[in-house]
């Protein structure tokens, strides 16, 4: 765990941190992103019955530094169930400190205490970065993503 870092379910005294790392994740991939957006992420994850949650990373100080949504899915082929980690994102000013690490290892945590069989993200094929990390942490798979877009 990075010093200073507790990583946590995010709780609502987190609303401001939240809105700002997940307004800044949006920018990173040039997501036009609402208010009402993230209003409706918010609800989602403070919902009991919606699949999406979500954990924070927090200094001493009670900031949050960094955002990772996740939620099960169904793996038919396999007939299990996996983690999907939707959203990750460190504040800029507190990445190099292995945030990123923490969040997907607790996300991995929650998915061994369900026996999921597998924690899953993408990320852009440009995010240099992020895939260090990721190519540290886990294992590149083939497969190819495709979106249809079935709205406006």
């Amino acid at each position: 765990m990075p010093e200073g870092i507790t990583i946590r379910p995010l709780e609502a005294r987190h609303r401001a941190d939240w809105e700002r790392l997940y307004a800044g994740y949006a920018a990173f991939y040039k997501v036009t992103q609402t208010p009402e957006m993230r209003e409706r992420v918010w609800s989602w994850i403070h919902d009991p019955a919606h699949e999406v949650k979500a954990l924070v990373a927090e200094t001493t100080e009670g900031r949050a530094v960094g955002l990772a949504h996740y939620r099960p899915f169904a793996r038919p082929l396999s007939a299990t169930i996996g983690g999907f980690l939707d959203d990750l994102f460190v504040d800029p000013e507190f990445r190099g400190r292995r945030i990123a690490d923490a969040l997907i290892e607790a996300v991995a945590e929650i998915g061994r205490a369900r026996g999921w069989s597998v924690i899953r993200w993408i990320t852009a094929d440009d995010n240099y970065r992020g895939r260090g990390v990721y190519d540290r942490l886990a294992t590149r798979t083939m497969w190819i993503t495709y979106d249809l877009k079935l709205s406006g």
